[in-house]
């Protein structure tokens, strides 16, 4: 049996959501702009999606527009929510372990004549927020910076972050596709102005996400077409992925307390078992402020391919703390702008566990790392 410890890379939609998006491939398959009655049914599903969704981040309901997903909503927060304030300036703040998402858009926004500065972060992947404060100039006109990191779990500060941002009269950004349904967030206790989230990281399906816009009357169309989307994201609605969102919500709402602590259980159980049996083997993480399930390791001596292999034999998935591009391993920036050097970053392996993990994954996953190193 398959031991899936690779959560933060996407979960299995839970068999409510499936069933609770099943009429809507089938029966309820109408196009929700139709003016007949099934098909203002299935709007009033639409709409009653976005009411509880928005309603889980104490956000209005107006403020939430679906997407295709975290990167989607990533680049249209970044591009669109910088030329609102553009009379102001051209000066964005991110920091260097941003998901792909956030730093490419921010490159290509440098060749549209902005200036980036991208924040160093410590050795736990966790900024400075003094170093954000000397960072913001009378021409920053955004500041993007993930609420937790996706690689090594690390949650950022995001209420002082927001509180900074709005002391200086700048948006905040936030992309929140590792928090959202697994920590609390309160969209106006943290001054966001725009958050970004994706379902299929919550136990719902893939290709289907959402931008939260607190102030959406100054934020400027991406695609032009029809009037979907309070008239900001044109084109059909993808209904049966936006009810399955909406029931992968409703489930986290639900279960977040006791997933948390089971699953921060089964974590600590993880590292303990990993230290206690591989001489060597350093935990990348702040001991204070990490999501619940994802554990960050620097093996010694062997590289994680091979790890990652011996693992999948034993039928185990974990990712590497290196991304592949073209057949070639290259170094994790994240894993680079904590300190690592390329070659730690090559033994270096992230597990994410997840609701469906029990201690017997745990257990046997210590036993083949263990026996691997032995």
């Amino acid at each position: 049996m398959m031991i899936y410890l690779d959560h933060a890379a996407t979960t299995r939609p839970e068999s409510a959501v499936v069933e609770a998006m099943i009429p809507f491939l089938t029966d309820n398959y109408m196009n929700p702009s139709s003016f007949y009655q099934p098909a203002v049914r299935t709007r009033m599903q639409v709409e009653r999606a976005r009411r509880n969704i928005a309603q889980f981040i104490n956000a209005p309901y107006d403020s939430i527009i679906f997407t295709s997903g975290g990167t989607e909503s990533d680049n249209w927060a970044i591009r669109m929510g910088a030329k609102i304030s553009e009379d102001k300036g051209k000066h964005i703040i991110t920091t260097m372990i941003e998901h792909p998402a956030v730093l490419n858009t921010a490159r290509f926004m440098q060749e549209q004549g902005y200036e980036v500065t991208y924040l160093d972060v410590d050795s736990t992947g966790r900024i400075d927020l003094e170093s954000l404060e000397n960072a913001i100039r009378k021409d920053t006109v955004l500041i993007s910076i993930m609420h937790a990191n996706n690689e090594l779990g690390t949650i950022q500060p995001i209420r002082e972050i927001g509180r900074i941002a709005h002391d200086h009269g700048i948006l905040f950004h936030t992309d929140a596709v590792q928090t959202f349904g697994h920590l609390k967030i309160d969209v106006n206790e943290c001054n966001i102005d725009l958050l970004s989230a994706s379902a299929h990281k919550l136990y719902g399906p893939k290709g289907i996400g959402l931008l939260y816009i607190k102030d959406r009357k100054k934020f400027a169309k991406l695609l032009f077409g029809g009037s979907q989307e309070l008239g900001l994201r044109p084109g059909t609605e993808n209904v049966a992925d936006i009810i399955g969102f909406d029931k992968a919500v409703e489930i986290a709402a639900c279960k977040m307390d006791a997933d948390t602590a089971i699953i921060s259980a089964l974590r600590d159980s993880l590292k303990s078992g990993i230290l206690n049996n591989i001489r060597g083997a350093i935990i990348n993480e702040n001991e204070n402020e990490h999501l619940p399930g994802t554990l960050n390791v620097t093996f010694p001596s062997v590289s994680a391919e091979t790890i990652l292999i011996r693992l999948d034999l034993n039928g185990i998935c974990a990712s590497a703390g290196s991304a592949c591009s073209a057949g070639a391993l290259e170094p994790s920036h994240v894993l680079i702008a904590i300190g690592k050097s390329e070659d730690e970053s090559g033994r270096t392996i992230r597990f994410s566990i997840g609701r469906e993990n029990t201690q017997d994954d745990i257990d046997k996953t210590v036993k083949v790392l263990s026996e691997l190193f032995s």
